[in-house]
């Protein structure tokens, strides 16, 4: 069972790694892979019945989120997509 979910974080990273033209699609495999991320804490931590740090790492997940979303929207009202390519270093 333990193999499935590191399988599913690997795919998690594959598809991060490949889909680096739209910045919303990196951004929902980042939350896929912090998903993955904290089912592994959970049942790491469920051993030992020790639940804050659980709470912990889902509100650092939640802020990287809100962040990540927050970016998204600042870059497409300032160029109008959210394509890499458009961007420039340099501007």
């Amino acid at each position: 069972m333990l193999m499935y979910y590191f399988v599913s974080f690997f795919l998690g990273a594959f598809s991060f790694g490949i889909k680096r033209k739209h910045l919303l699609l990196m951004l929902l495999s980042l939350e896929y892979m912090v998903l993955f991320l904290f089912v592994l804490v959970f049942l790491y931590l469920s051993m030992s019945f020790d639940y804050f740090f659980s709470m912990i790492f889902l509100t650092f997940s939640v802020c990287e989120g809100a962040l990540g979303l927050s970016i998204l929207v600042s870059l497409i009202r300032t160029h109008g997509n959210d394509y890499f390519k458009s961007f420039s270093i340099l501007w």
